[in-house]
C-alpha cells in the first residue's frame, strides 16, 4: 500500500497496516524533520522493523536532495538477516511502483568469520583465528613477498578483488550475508573487503552495535559515515550495558602470563630485525619522531583494531621520546606487567580511581600518564614494523595496552576494582583486575554528536524517562505505544502465593524456603496439565535454577511434570542449548508438548522467539535483580547516584523489570498469536515494581489478576484458553479497527483518526 504522511509518500509492502505502526511512523518522521534523536517503545510483534525501514527509505525517496543514509544496528547476526530480508521485500515493492529510480544499495556487514569464502581461513574455529588467518594471506608485506616468491601463499579471492580495482563494485540491490558470499564466489572477489569498501557508498548498512559503539572497531569501519545519517539501534533496551562493556577491560593472571610470552616473542623479533634489517627499526624511529603519521594511509588489510579510547580523546601529538625505541617500549611494558602482577597478589578487595592508580604506577614502575596513553598506538606501530601477522597470538599484550591507554586517558566515569576471588566461590583463588566504565554516555556520545538522528527503539524501554538520563542526551521525541488488539490475546497475571496461601518470592531470605520451592513446583505442575503445547519458564540465575530443579527431582514433582510434557533445560554451553531448543520445538510440533527451563539475562531470554504453539505460557519465577553484592555494580550505582541523581533502588528495579519484560515478551510475536504471562513473586503486586513494566503489558493487567494464588491462576488460565479457541474477526469488529487499509488512512487524513482507532 502507498499513503501520505504530510509531504512524504510512504511505500509499505503489505495491504494493511497496524494503527500503532502508523503512529510510530508519524513520530519517527517528526524526529527526522527536527534532525534530532528519538526514543520509541513499541510492543513486540507489531512490525517495528518494517515500519522503520519503509518510513526512512520513503523519506529519502521523497526528498532526494537530502540523501539520507540509514545505519541500522542489530545485536545478533540472526536479527541482521531478518532485517535485510524485510528490506528486500520492501525494495522490490518500491521498484514495482517507482521503477529504477527507487534502486538502492543495502548491505549487511559482519566479521570475517561470517563473510570469508576462503576454505583454508574458515577452517579456524574462532573469530580471532579467522582474522589472523586472513592477515597471514593478505597483509601488504606478505603480498610483497609473494610477488617475488610464488611459493608464498596468498588469498586468491583478495588478489582478484585487488586486480579488479575500481571495477570491484556491488550493483544496486539488497545483499544479505549469504548473498554477499554467493556474489563473491561468483566473481572470485573477497566478499568481506568488498563489503567494507562498499559501506561508504551504500544507502542502507546493517551491522552490529559494536561497529558504532566500540571505539576499537568503530575507528576502522564507521569513520567514513556521513553526518546526514539516521542511526537506528534496534532492541536497544540493554544499550547502556553495551556502551559500558565497550570501554571496560579485565586483566587476570592468564592475561599477564600471556603478555609476558608475547613480549618475549616481540623481543626475539626485534633482535632478528636488528641482525637482518636494522634500517626498518630506524625508519620507524624517525617516523615516530615526526609524529604518528602512519595511521592515515595504511592498506585496508594491515589495519588492526583501532584505538580503544574515543576519537576526541586521542592525543594528536608525537609519541613520547622514552618509548620511541622499540627496546625501550618493551622495557616499559615489562615494568607495567610486573606492576599489575604485584597488584593482583592481594588478599582484599581494592577499589581505586584511575587518577590514583596512574599516580601509583608512576611512583612504583616509573611510567607516567602520557606514556600510558600512547601504549596502544606504539604497540600497533611496532607490530606493523615487525610484520607480525598472527594477531590472535597477541591478544594478551593487546589487552594490557588497551587497559593502559584507557587508564591514562580517562579520569572520571571509571573505577579500578581488584578482587582476589569470585565471591560466589571464595575457596578458589582467581584474582581479577577490572577497569570498569560506569558511564554509558561516554561511548555513545560520539554517535549522538556526529549523526543527525539517532533512533533508540525496543519493545521494553520502560520507564522511558530513565534512558535520556543514563545516556545523557535530549530526545526530541520520546513515546511509548500500546498494542491495538482485536481480542485480548495477552493475559498477564501476578501470582503472590501458592494454593496453601504461603507467599512465594525469590527474595534472598525466602528463596531456599522449602514452602516456596514446593509452591513453584505445584504451580508448574498445575499449569502443564491444562496449557497445551509449549511452556517457557525463566529463573533468576543458573544456580537458582539448578537448585530448584534438583529439589523438584528429589521430591518427585519433576517426574509428575514429565508425565504431561517433556522437559528441556538451557545450560551455559551454546551447543547443548541449541540442541535442547531444537528438540523442544520438535516436541511442540508433534503434539507431545514441552517445558523449557531458561534463565533471565541468558542467551534464550535475549534472542529466541517462542511464537505460536512454541510458547502459550511463560512463567517468570522471581524478580531478576542483578547480583547486588557485585563490586562493579555497587561502584556503578554510586556513580549514577552522584552524577545523574538516579537512586540505587530505582536503577536496580528498572534493570530487573526490563529483563522480566524481555523474558515474558518472548511469547507474543504477532497479533494472531496468544499467550499468558505469570509473574510469580509477591513483589510484583507492589505498585512501584509493577509500574515499571511496559505499558502494553500493563494495559492488559487487570486488577482482578493482581494478587492470585495457584488455584485462582489455574481458573483464569482455563477461562482464557477457552476464550482464545473461539473464531475471531482479524480486521477488528466492534468499532475498533486493528488493521487499516489505504482507504482508512485517507479517511484518517481527513481528521477521522480518533474515530477509526477507538
Amino acid at each position: 500500500m502507498k499513503f501520505q504522511i504530510e509531504d512524504v509518500t510512504v511505500y509499505f509492502p503489505y495491504d494493511y497496516i497496524y494503527p500503532e505502526q502508523y503512529s510510530y511512523m508519524i513520530e519517527l518522521k517528526r524526529a527526522l524533520d527536527a534532525k534530532g534523536h528519538c526514543l520509541l517503545e513499541m510492543p513486540t510483534g507489531t512490525g517495528k522493523t518494517i515500519a522503520l525501514l519503509s518510513l526512512i527509505t520513503s523519506y529519502s525517496l521523497s526528498k532526494p536532495q537530502t540523501s539520507i543514509k540509514l545505519i541500522y544496528c542489530t545485536r545478533t547476526v540472526h536479527e541482521m538477516e531478518k532485517t535485510l530480508a524485510e528490506l528486500k521485500l520492501l525494495h522490490n515493492y518500491q521498484i514495482k511502483h517507482l521503477g529504477p529510480q527507487a534502486r538502492i544499495l543495502a548491505i549487511g556487514l559482519s566479521s570475517r568469520k561470517n563473510l570469508c569464502v576462503n576454505p583454508t581461513v574458515l577452517a579456524a574455529e574462532n573469530r580471532d583465528s579467522v582474522d589472523a588467518g586472513c592477515r597471514k594471506l593478505t597483509a601488504s608485506w606478505v603480498r610483497a613477498m609473494a610477488a617475488e616468491n610464488p611459493n608464498v601463499p596468498t588469498c586468491q579471492f583478495f588478489e582478484n578483488y585487488e586486480r579488479a580495482a575500481s571495477a570491484a563494485v556491488l550493483p544496486p540491490g539488497v545483499y544479505t550475508l549469504q548473498d554477499l558470499r554467493v556474489f563473491g564466489k561468483e566473481k572470485g572477489w573477497c566478499p568481506y573487503f568488498l563489503a567494507r569498501h562498499m559501506v561508504q557508498f551504500a544507502n542502507v548498512v546493517v551491522y552490529s552495535y559494536q561497529y558504532l559503539l566500540d571505539p576499537k572497531v568503530a575507528g576502522i569501519i564507521s569513520k567514513e559515515m556521513q553526518k546526514e545519517s539516521v542511526v537506528v539501534f534496534d532492541e536497544a533496551h540493554n544499550i547502556d550495558n553495551v556502551c559500558i562493556e565497550a570501554l571496560s577491560v579485565s586483566v587476570r593472571r592468564q592475561t599477564l602470563e600471556g603478555a609476558t610470552r608475547n613480549l618475549n616473542r616481540i623481543s626475539q623479533e626485534i633482535d632478528r630485525f636488528k641482525a637482518t634489517d636494522a634500517s626498518r627499526l630506524r625508519a620507524e624511529y624517525n617516523r615516530l619522531v615526526e609524529g604518528l603519521a602512519l595511521r592515515g594511509n595504511l592498506p585496508i588489510t594491515d589495519n588492526w583494531l583501532s584505538n580503544p579510547a574515543l576519537p576526541d580523546d586521542i592525543l594528536k601529538e608525537a609519541v613520547p621520546g622514552n618509548i620511541r625505541r622499540a627496546e625501550h617500549f618493551l622495557h616499559v611494558l615489562r615494568r607495567l606487567v610486573q606492576y599489575l602482577r604485584g597488584r593482583l597478589d592481594t588478599e582484599n578487595v581494592e577499589k581505586e580511581s584511575p587518577v590514583s592508580f596512574v599516580a601509583s604506577i608512576n611512583s612504583h614502575a616509573g611510567i607516567d600518564q602520557k606514556t600510558l596513553k600512547f601504549c596502544y598506538d606504539r604497540l600497533h606501530s611496532l607490530m606493523l614494523t615487525l610484520e607480525i601477522t598472527d594477531t590472535d597470538e597477541f591478544l594478551h599484550i593487546q589487552t594490557i595496552c588497551d587497559f593502559a591507554t584507557l587508564v591514562g586517558t580517562y579520569g572520571r566515569g571509571f573505577s579500578i576494582i581488584i578482587e582476589p576471588f569470585d565471591e560466589r566461590m571464595p575457596h578458589i583463588p582467581d584474582p581479577i583486575l577490572q577497569l570498569s566504565c560506569h558511564d554509558a554516555s561516554l561511548a555513545i556520545k560520539p554517535v549522538f554528536d556526529r549523526f543527525q538522528s539517532v533512533v533508540i527503539t525496543s519493545g521494553t524501554l520502560s520507564p522511558i524517562d530513565l534512558y535520556p538520563r543514563l545516556l545523557n542526551f535530549h530526545p526530541v521525541v520520546s513515546r511509548s505505544f500500546t498494542m491495538s488488539l482485536t481480542r485480548d490475546c495477552i493475559c498477564p497475571m501476578v501470582l503472590t502465593r501458592g494454593s496453601d496461601q504461603l507467599p512465594v518470592s525469590t527474595k534472598f531470605d525466602m528463596r531456599s524456603d522449602p514452602g516456596v520451592v514446593r509452591n513453584y513446583g505445584k504451580l508448574l505442575l498445575e499449569m502443564v496439565s491444562v496449557v497445551p503445547d509449549g511452556i517457557v519458564c525463566f529463573f533468576v540465575s543458573y544456580s537458582y535454577m539448578d537448585g530448584i530443579i534438583n529439589t523438584w527431582n528429589d521430591s518427585g514433582i519433576l517426574k509428575e511434570i514429565m508425565q504431561h510434557k517433556l522437559v528441556f533445560i538451557e545450560t551455559q554451553d551454546v551447543v547443548e542449548t541449541t540442541l535442547a531448543l531444537d528438540n523442544y520445538r520438535k516436541a511442540c510440533d508433534c503434539g507431545r508438548g514441552a517445558v523449557f527451563f531458561s534463565v533471565a539475562r541468558g542467551k534464550v531470554a535475549e534472542g529466541i522467539d517462542f511464537d505460536r504453539h512454541y510458547g502459550r505460557l511463560v512463567i517468570m519465577f522471581g524478580v531478576p535483580f542483578q547480583y547486588t553484592l557485585s563490586k562493579i555494580l555497587l561502584a556503578r550505582l554510586e556513580y549514577l547516584r552522584d552524577t545523574f541523581q538516579i537512586k540505587e533502588g530505582d536503577f536496580l528495579t528498572f534493570d530487573a523489570l526490563r529483563q522480566a519484560a524481555q523474558c515474558v515478551g518472548r511469547v507474543i510475536r504477532s497479533k494472531a498469536d496468544y499467550g499468558m504471562m505469570i509473574f510469580a513473586d509477591k513483589r510484583y503486586s507492589r505498585h512501584d515494581k509493577r509500574s515499571k513494566l511496559p505499558s502494553w503489558i500493563l494495559s492488559h493487567l487487570r486488577d482482578v489478576n493482581l494478587n492470585l494464588s495457584t488455584d485462582m491462576a489455574l481458573h483464569i488460565a482455563k477461562e482464557f484458553l477457552r476464550k482464545m479457541a473461539q473464531p475471531y474477526e482479524k480486521i477488528g469488529g466492534s468499532g475498533r479497527k486493528t488493521l487499516l487499509s489505504e482507504e482508512d488512512l485517507e479517511k484518517m487524513g481527513d481528521g477521522g483518526m480518533d474515530e477509526m482507532l477507538y
